[in-house]
């Protein structure tokens, strides 16, 4: 009875930060595109756009063939921006991979701080990730971007921060799916 958790965002909205902690609290395994994207990064020198989408598309398709051959109790928490796959695709991997219940965390931003959040960021990105530049296109994304909607969806406003404690709330108290968890209050970063 495979289960995951997909904390979904745009780039900067603050889904390692979530994923982490719900993947800490409640001691499942957390798997993040860009932890399996990096490290081949890392080997190549000239990284351009495109080439860093194929790595993303790789580590991504990495990610669910881990789940497909995980023990069918495991619940995995997955950091990645979904929206950068179709719906389709992702109904395809959520198949393939035998996974029963699905729920997304959906981290919502505003132009604005996602802009800052990103440039406030740009000397730790890894060299071929997108730069400045890539910040007008973010904070366009941050207007119309939405959740995949498959599965329950939890909703986290990082211009509030407010709604970690409920997500962690109503994921401990899931019948039958997830394990119950004392709360611990974990603030969001900025």
């Amino acid at each position: 009875m495979k289960k995951v958790i997909i904390v979904n965002g745009i780039p900067a909205s603050g889904k390692s930060t979530v994923a982490a902690k719900i993947a800490t609290h409640f001691g499942w395994p957390y798997l993040s595109i860009d932890t399996i994207k990096e490290p081949f990064m890392d080997l190549h020198v000239a990284i351009d756009r495109e080439f860093n989408r194929e790595l993303s598309k790789a580590a991504y398709k990495a990610i669910w063939d881990t789940v497909a051959s995980a023990p069918d109790d495991c619940i995995y928490v997955i950091d990645a921006w979904f929206g950068f796959q179709s719906r389709e695709l992702l109904e395809s991997y959520v198949k393939q991979s035998d996974v029963v219940e699905i729920i997304e965390v959906w981290n919502s931003i505003s132009p604005e701080l996602v802009a800052d959040r990103y440039r406030s960021r740009l000397y730790l990105r890894k060299e071929g990730h997108p730069g400045e530049e890539y910040i007008p296109e973010l904070m366009a994304l941050a207007e119309r971007a939405s959740p995949m909607n498959i599965g329950k969806v939890y909703c986290i406003d990082q211009d509030t921060g407010s709604e970690i404690q409920e997500v962690l709330a109503a994921l401990a108290s899931r019948p039958g799916s997830f394990k119950e968890s004392s709360l611990v209050d974990l603030p969001m970063a900025r």
